[in-house]
C-alpha cells in the first residue's frame, strides 16, 4: 500500500497482487489527489463556483467502468503496462512509441510544470517570495530530497501524506465555514464578493466590465448554459467523461494499482471506495475556494491587472492563491506548518517520481530505438540530461500555465488533456470492445486525432487564452469552441477514423485476440501473439549486445524456446510438446481465475456499485 514513487511502475507488482480492496481504493485516491487539485479546484471554485466539482463527481461513474470493464480485460491479458496491452492487442511497435511520446508531452505540460507552479504558489503565499525564486527553491529541495533517498523514505509515503493532507483539509474546511458563518452565509455572501478596486489604471488602454469581477449568478449550479456557460453542461456530462475515461481507465499509474489487487472483487470494491472518496473534493477544496473569495475579495478576486501583479505575480487574476491563502491565514500556527510541510513533501515526492518516470520513458522507449546497443552508462547519462531538458522546458512553460484559462490552473490542465487525450481513450475503448479494429486503424486514428488536437491547442497557446479584460486574438472559429465540446468532437472523429481504416484493412484473427477483448475475456482457446518472430529476433539482438553474461542468458532463452516451444518472456504460445500444452493450460486457467468471483462477493460489490451510482445521481441532481 505504501508508495514512495507515484509515477513509476516497477515496484507495484512486487506485492504479488495481494492488495485488498481498501488499500487499492485509498491508493487510487492518493494517486489522483495532489497539490494541483488543492490549488486548481479551489481557484476555479473561487472564480466561477461549483461547476468544477463536476470533474470530480464524474469520476464516480468512470471508476466503475475501470473496475467492471477494463480491468477484467487487462487481467486476462496478463499485462503490466498499458503500452504492453496495446502491443499485444494490435501488434507492432509504433502505437507504443506514440504513447511514449504523447506521455512525455503530457508530463511536461500537465504534470511537471503544474506541480512546480502549485508548489511555488504555496511557497509564495507562505514566505512572500517571487514565483520563480520559489520554483528554483522547490527544485533544489527536490534534488536534495532525491539524493538523500527521499523516494524510499518510509516516513513520507504517499498514503500517509494524503491522509494528513485530507485530515488538514477537513480541519481547514471547518475553520473556513466557521469564519464565513456557515453554508447559508456562503450562499448569501458569495454573490457580493467583489473587490474594492475595480477602476482601470490605464483607461486609454483597457476598461473593466462589471462581469469581470462579479461572481457568476449560476455559481452554485453544476449544469450551466450550453453556449454561454464557462463549463457548459454537454461538456460537463460527456466531455469530462471522455477525458476521465482516458485518465481513470488507461493511465498507467491508476491501472497499476488495480492490477495489484488480489482478485477482481477487490478491484471492484477498491473502485467503489475511491468513488466515495471522490465526493470529498467538492466540500474540501471547491467550497473553501469560494469561501476564500468571500473572505479576501481584494486578493483572491482582484481584477485590476496591476493590482493582481502585485498580489500574485500575474496580471490575469489571482484565484489560484485561494487555498494557500486560507492555509496561511486561517489555520492555527502548528496545523498551518504541518499542512504546508506535508503538502510540499508530497509535491517533492511527486516531482522526483515524475522526473524518474519520464527519464525512464525516454531512455527505454525512445532512446533505445535510436541506439539499440546503448550501454547502461550511456542510458544513465542520457536520462539525466533528459531530466535537465524537461525541467528547463517546464520552467519556461510556467508563464503559460499562469496566464492560461484566465489564470485558472484546473481549467488549464483539463483543456490540455481535452486536446491530447480523447484519441487515446477512443483507441482503448474500441480496442477492448471491437474485435474488427486492427493496428492500422488504431495507429492512424491516433495520428489523425493528434493532428486535430494540435490544430486547436497550438493556436490557443500561440495567441494566448486571454482574460476577461484582454480577450484572446485567436480566431473564434478555432478557439471559440469550448474545450470540453472539442473533446467530444475529437473523440467521435477519432473513433470514426479508426473504424474506417480498420474496415478497409484485414481483420485480426480471433486466435490473436483471446483474453485481449471484452467478448473473449472468458475464452479457453489458446492465443498466439502477433509479431512473434519479430519479438524473438528483437530479444535475441538486445541480449547479444549486453555482454557475455547476458549473451549466455540469451542463448538459454532462445534454446529453451526452440526446445520447449514456450517462451513466457515474450508471450509465445506453441504446442510442440504435451508438457507445454499442460503448462499453457495451467497458465490459461490461472489467467481466467483472476476474473473469477465468488457469487456472494460479486453480488455485494454489484449492489454497492448501484448504491454509489444512486448517491452520485442524487448529488448531481441536488446541485444541478
Amino acid at each position: 500500500m505504501c508508495r514512495t514513487n507515484r509515477a513509476t511502475v516497477g515496484g507495484y507488482f512486487l506485492a504479488g497482487r495481494t492488495m485488498t480492496w481498501w488499500p487499492v481504493g485509498a491508493s487510487l485516491f492518493a494517486s489522483n489527489i495532489g497539490s494541483g487539485h488543492f490549488v486548481g479546484l479551489a481557484g476555479t471554485g473561487a472564480a466561477s463556483g461549483i461547476a468544477v466539482g463536476g470533474f470530480e463527481w464524474n469520476a464516480l461513474f468512470v471508476v466503475l467502468l475501470l473496475g467492471w470493464i477494463f480491468v477484467p480485460v487487462y487481467l486476462t491479458a496478463d499485462v503490466m503496462t498499458m503500452p504492453q496491452y496495446l502491443q499485444k492487442r494490435f501488434g507492432g511497435n509504433r502505437i507504443s512509441l506514440y504513447l511514449s511520446v504523447i506521455s512525455l508531452f503530457l508530463y511536461i505540460f500537465t504534470k511537471i510544470s503544474v506541480d512546480m507552479f502549485s508548489g511555488a504558489v504555496f511557497i509564495q503565499q507562505a514566505l512572500g517570495w517571487n514565483i520563480y525564486i520559489a520554483v528554483i527553491a522547490l527544485l533544489l529541495i527536490t534534488a536534495l530530497y532525491t539524493v538523500t533517498g527521499g523516494l524510499a523514505a518510509l516516513m513520507y509515503t504517499d498514503t500517509v501524506q494524503t491522509f494528513v493532507i485530507i485530515t488538514g483539509a477537513f480541519v481547514l474546511t471547518g475553520f473556513s465555514f466557521a469564519k464565513v458563518g456557515g453554508y447559508s452565509a456562503l450562499l448569501a455572501k458569495y454573490g457580493s464578493a467583489v473587490p474594492t478596486n475595480i477602476m482601470s489604471l490605464e483607461p486609454h488602454r483597457y476598461n473593466i466590465s462589471s462581469h469581470c469581477y462579479t461572481p457568476r449568478p449560476d455559481a452554485f449550479s453544476l449544469l450551466r448554459d450550453p453556449t454561454q456557460g464557462d463549463l457548459p453542461w454537454p461538456g460537463v456530462l460527456f466531455g469530462i467523461a471522455i477525458v476521465g475515461g482516458w485518465y481513470w481507465c488507461t493511465d498507467q499509474v491508476i491501472v497499476q494499482r488495480c492490477l495489484a489487487a488480489r482478485s477482481l472483487t477487490h478491484v471492484k470494491a477498491g473502485c467503489i471506495m475511491c468513488g466515495y472518496l471522490k465526493l470529498l473534493p467538492m466540500f474540501l477544496m471547491v467550497f473553501p475556494g469560494m469561501i476564500s473569495r468571500v473572505l479576501y475579495p481584494d486578493e483572491v478576486g482582484c481584477v485590476v491587472p496591476e493590482v493582481c501583479q502585485q498580489v500574485c505575480g500575474t496580471r490575469v487574476g489571482c484565484s489560484n492563491i485561494a487555498y494557500p491563502k486560507l492555509v496561511v491565514s486561517i489555520m492555527p500556527s502548528g496545523l498551518r506548518g504541518l499542512m504546508l510541510a506535508v503538502m510540499l513533501a508530497a509535491l517533492m515526492s511527486s516531482l522526483a517520481s515524475i522526473f524518474n518516470s519520464s527519464s525512464t520513458l525516454f531512455t527505454m522507449d525512445i532512446w533505445t530505438r535510436v541506439r539499440p546497443r546503448a550501454s547502461e552508462r550511456e542510458l544513465i547519462i542520457v536520462g539525466r540530461i533528459w531530466v535537465l531538458c524537461i525541467v528547463a522546458v517546464s520552467i519556461c512553460w510556467i508563464p503559460v500555465v499562469q496566464a492560461a484559462q484566465s489564470g485558472q490552473l484546473f481549467d488549464y490542465i483539463q483543456s490540455v488533456s481535452s486536446y491530447l487525450a480523447p484519441p487515446i481513450a477512443s483507441v482503448f475503448l474500441l480496442g477492448v470492445f471491437v474485435k474488427r479494429v486492427n493496428e492500422a486503424g488504431a495507429f492512424w486514428g491516433l495520428i489523425g486525432g493528434l493532428m486535430m488536437g494540435l490544430c486547436r491547442m497550438v493556436p490557443e497557446f500561440w495567441f494566448g487564452t486571454g482574460s476577461c479584460i484582454f480577450p484572446s486574438s485567436c480566431p473564434s472559429i478555432i478557439c471559440g469552441f469550448h474545450y470540453l465540446h472539442f473533446a467530444i468532437v475529437l473523440f467521435f472523429c477519432t473513433s470514426a477514423l479508426v473504424l474506417l481504416v480498420s474496415f478497409c484493412g484485414r481483420p485480426i484473427e480471433d486466435k490473436h485476440l483471446h483474453w485481449l477483448v471484452f467478448s473473449l475475456r472468458h475464452s479457453r482457446d489458446e492465443r498466439i501473439d502477433l509479431d512473434l518472430k519479430e519479438k524473438v529476433e528483437e530479444q535475441r539482438e538486445r541480449q547479444e549486445g549486453d555482454g557475455a553474461k547476458k549473451e549466455s542468458r540469451s542463448e538459454e532463452v532462445v534454446e529453451g524456446a526452440e526446445q520447449a516451444g514456450v517462451c513466457h518472456e515474450i508471450g509465445q504460445v506453441c504446442i510442440s510438446q504435451p508438457k507445454n500444452l499442460n503448462q499453457e493450460s495451467s497458465q490459461k486457467l490461472e489467467q481466467l481465475g483472476t476474473i473469477t468471483e465468488e457469487p456472494l462477493c460479486k453480488y455485494v460489490v454489484d449492489a454497492n456499485a448501484l448504491i454509489m451510482m444512486a448517491v452520485a445521481v442524487f448529488m448531481w441532481g441536488y446541485y444541478a
